[in-house]
């Protein structure tokens, strides 16, 4: 159901979730290498399979980036950089189109009140010359507590949008923070379930108590806490314990 690592610092999470949502390049991995052979090693292998939605080459921002959706429909952005620059490896990159296009500053500003210890690192606008609505949003990195995101604004047609494929995890140690992430972010009052929310530009979010791993690695629980939190839309860490 459920499986989790670390790549250079960086958890991640995946879940075996049907085939209700289909992942897409709404929601991307820009991931930083600082040799062109590390690019090319990466982009060989993510390729397999995989689908070229920028060609590998040189770019004004880099000496060598591409876009690749791998063969899992997962979204890679490929870039020559230095990490003391980037400061992580990969950062999760919204693309804000279609119905959201245009709105990837109002999410930055929303995103980084929200979340302590948060800024805006730097936001690059479209330009008249540039072929999409002047003034929006190009490239834009903004930090949420330790970890870097970017972002940008796309008015060209998409067939895509954001959905629950991508999601991020909010790891709480209280009660108390569950309640203020989900009444920050929760605006979808439909797409609540067993921790997950859905915000206003349609970014999905899962706010998790941290002891949650904890009772589902015990045997004589596990089965308890799931039933438990199936029946739930926030997380009530009380109950959770007494199941």
């Amino acid at each position: 159901m459920v499986v989790m690592f670390v790549s250079v610092g960086q958890k991640f999470m995946f879940l075996n979730g049907g085939p209700y949502f289909k992942l897409n390049p709404s929601i991307s991995f820009y991931t930083v290498c600082e040799t062109i052979e590390e690019v090319d090693q990466a982009w060989e292998q993510l390729l397999e399979g995989g689908t070229v939605l920028m060609p590998l080459d040189k770019y004004d921002w880099s000496q060598k980036y591409g876009w690749v959706q791998d063969k899992f429909g997962v979204n890679w952005q490929m870039s020559v950089g230095k990490m003391n620059d980037e400061h992580q490896k990969f950062s999760p990159t919204l693309m804000f189109a279609n119905s959201q296009a245009g709105k990837a500053e109002q999410a930055i500003q929303f995103y980084t009140s929200v979340f302590e210890n948060s800024s805006v690192v730097g936001i690059m606008r479209y330009s008249a010359s540039d072929p999409d609505v002047e003034g929006t949003v190009k490239h834009a990195q903004f930090r949420l507590g330790e970890r870097i995101f970017m972002a940008m604004d796309s008015s060209f047609p998409h067939s895509f949008s954001f959905n629950e494929a991508v999601s991020f995890v909010v790891d709480c140690e209280t009660q108390e923070e569950i309640d203020y992430y989900w009444e920050k972010l929760s605006a979808v009052p439909e797409a609540e379930q067993c921790g997950w929310l859905k915000d206003q530009f349609g970014v999905s979010w899962q706010i998790v108590p941290t002891i949650l791993g904890k009772l589902m690695s015990d045997p004589s629980r596990s089965e308890r806490v799931v039933k438990a939190f199936s029946q739930m839309k926030k997380f009530d860490i009380e109950k959770l314990k007494q199941a």
